[in-house]
């Protein structure tokens, strides 16, 4: 596949996504601690000693990764160290507008999954604000939890079997699926041939790369290198936002990411719309932690229950109105949990 250079253009009206992400370049270490490769966590202060992942299970023995352990109001290994450090260690983004993204003006953290953390650290800790959130890259949530550097991760992170065979999932706390995001003005009609030869950006290890891997309609969705010193990712790139900028610069001629994600970034930009009418797959977002930390999922699971109880007025339902109604309007509430027989 030849390399396919990206063109300098640019989008009228992408002011908000670029503002955004300037903001959050400026004002990330103010308040969050970013994540370090190689970071040694045995002090006291961050999630535990680093951990081996598990031999995975074969993809093919994973029927239903949906399907949580049981909900717990106990205690356990993993919840009583964080209740001994003080802070539930969270790792989540900040780029993603209305799921979790800095406020430029508040410089505080906010949006649907930053809710959720807050509602986890409650419970444990009795405190929602009792959280150090660490941003993470799409391509480290699963090496985060995998070194022990974050407890949890709550960021748009989709259950697949794939995954559940790297870290534990709580049940579902959203359902999403995967659409293609374009200028208005393209002549991309959605995830089907109109693709063909265009440009295609996805997030490194996220599930709308795997998608086009899987069926690209002709789509150049990969970047090839060559070795020298020029070489960069243009079309494969650690955050998702990170392929907003190259729409805005005209680099790339699409994005395909989960729709939750892009509604909230053509919410910013009149410029670009989501093609295709629905989303092309079906998927759910869970909590994950490490694999073996069994008492801290069942307590998250406890977390979710309480989180879905209240029909319209349940604590999931007022964020859901708070962050996303008006980019994702018409869900009535959130995903049945589904938990293990054994």
């Amino acid at each position: 596949m030849t390399r396919v250079k990206g063109r300098r253009g640019g989008l009228r009206g992408w002011g908000g996504v670029a503002g955004m992400a300037a903001a959050c370049a400026v004002t990330a270490a103010l308040t969050l601690l970013p994540l370090a490769h190689g970071e040694d966590t045995r002090d006291g202060t961050g999630a535990g000693p680093g951990v081996t992942s598990a031999a995975p299970a074969a993809a093919k023995d994973c029927e239903d990764p949906e399907a949580s352990l049981p909900a717990r109001d106990a205690d356990g290994p993993d919840v009583e160290r964080i209740r001994k450090r003080g802070k539930l260690i969270a790792g989540v983004d900040q780029n993603s507008f209305q799921w979790g993204y800095r406020n430029p003006e508040s410089r505080t953290l906010e949006g649907f999954d930053i809710d959720l953390v807050h509602a986890i650290a409650q419970d444990l800790l009795g405190d929602r604000d009792a959280v150090v959130f660490r941003a993470i890259p799409t391509n480290q949530r699963i090496t985060a939890l995998e070194n022990g550097q974050v407890d949890v991760v709550v960021r748009t992170m989709t259950i697949n079997c794939a995954r559940a065979a790297q870290v534990a999932f709580s049940t579902s706390y959203f359902q999403t699926g995967q659409q293609v995001l374009a200028p208005k003005s393209s002549t991309i009609t959605g995830y089907d041939t109109s693709l063909r030869g265009k440009r295609v950006c996805t997030a490194e290890g996220s599930t709308a790369y795997d998608a086009l891997k899987a069926r690209s309609f002709g789509a150049v969705f990969e970047d090839e290198h060559d070795g020298t010193e020029q070489d960069e990712d243009l079309l494969t790139v650690p955050n998702q936002l990170d392929c907003l900028v190259r729409l805005q610069l005209g680099e790339v001629d699409a994005v395909v990411t989960d729709n939750a994600l892009a509604a909230g970034q053509a919410a910013q930009d009149p410029a670009v719309e989501l093609k295709g009418g629905a989303p092309f797959t079906t998927e759910y977002y869970g909590v994950a932690a490490k694999l073996g930390a069994d008492d801290l999922v069942a307590r998250v699971n406890h977390v979710l229950e309480n989180y879905r109880r209240g029909g319209a007025d349940s604590p999931w339902m007022r964020s859901y109105r708070t962050w996303l109604a008006t980019g994702l309007p018409g869900i009535e509430g959130p995903p049945a949990p589904r938990y293990r027989s054994n």
